[in-house]
């Protein structure tokens, strides 16, 4: 009788940790070290639910006659107004604005939008950080911008995922590597992340099986495919134009 209660309770509680942790609770699912994949053309566009009930979102560009450094300064200097912010995505993208922007730099800066991504405006505030926190190092060189952020509601102090975008020049161009990770929630203060109940029951698996659809996933999987397409068919103009009135001035 004891036995068979001890096999309930060891079951319950195996349960309660599943629905808090996920099935494997002490893999790391933010996993941006393979968005760095040496071989390009392989990386998968695709979404999938991870262990931990978050979902990840895959997205791989081909850029042609646009190489990293054209990316670098299409998001540090050039992207200003919401008349730029249409240019990238003509249907989607609403307003945006900018907080803590410094001319040349990204890392702190917050990019305030207004987006629809499937059906729905989304509201977001996307803090971009120092890609350190997401490889451990700063992944960027001669061959490869990249530009990492966490993504927050714009109307409410709380953080909802991670994202990260990897440009790589090749023989033609380049290739962007986008990864999404949805379903990781924090509250903030400012530009940091505080411990906090919300927080807490927000990253529990069974939280984020009832939150996290995957058509939401699926609609932002569209849409970085679509504005990174757009971006990388205006980049090449927009970038010899700059260039052009460099030469003039000198």
């Amino acid at each position: 009788m004891k036995f068979g209660k001890l096999i309930t309770y060891s079951f319950l509680a195996l349960l309660i940790i599943i629905s808090v942790f996920g099935l494997q609770p002490f893999r790391q699912t933010v996993d941006a070290d393979k968005t760095l994949v040496e071989q390009t053309g392989v990386y998968a566009t695709e979404v999938r639910r991870l262990p931990d009930a978050t979902y990840l979102v895959s997205v791989r560009t081909t850029m042609p006659n646009v190489k990293a450094d054209m990316v670098r300064w299409w998001f540090v200097d050039f992207l200003q107004t919401t008349q730029h912010y249409n240019w990238w995505h003509p249907k989607d993208h609403v307003w945006m604005d900018w907080e803590n922007k410094k001319p040349g730099e990204i890392i702190g800066a917050s990019h305030l939008v207004h987006e629809y991504i499937g059906s729905e405006l989304s509201k977001l505030r996307i803090q971009f950080v120092n890609s350190s926190e997401f490889f451990g190092y700063d992944a960027n060189d001669k061959e490869t911008f990249v530009i990492c952020a966490r993504v927050g509601l714009l109307d409410e102090k709380i953080n909802i995922a991670k994202m990260c975008h990897v440009v790589r020049n090749t023989m033609n161009g380049s290739e962007m590597r986008s990864r999404f990770w949805l379903g990781h929630v924090n509250k903030r203060n400012g530009n940091k992340t505080i411990a906090s109940l919300k927080g807490f029951i927000g990253n529990t698996a069974l939280t984020r099986l009832f939150v996290l659809d995957k058509q939401g996933a699926e609609d932002l999987k569209r849409h970085a495919n679509q504005e990174m397409t757009f971006l990388a068919e205006l980049l090449p103009n927009l970038y010899e134009m700059k260039k052009k009135k460099i030469r003039k001035k000198y």
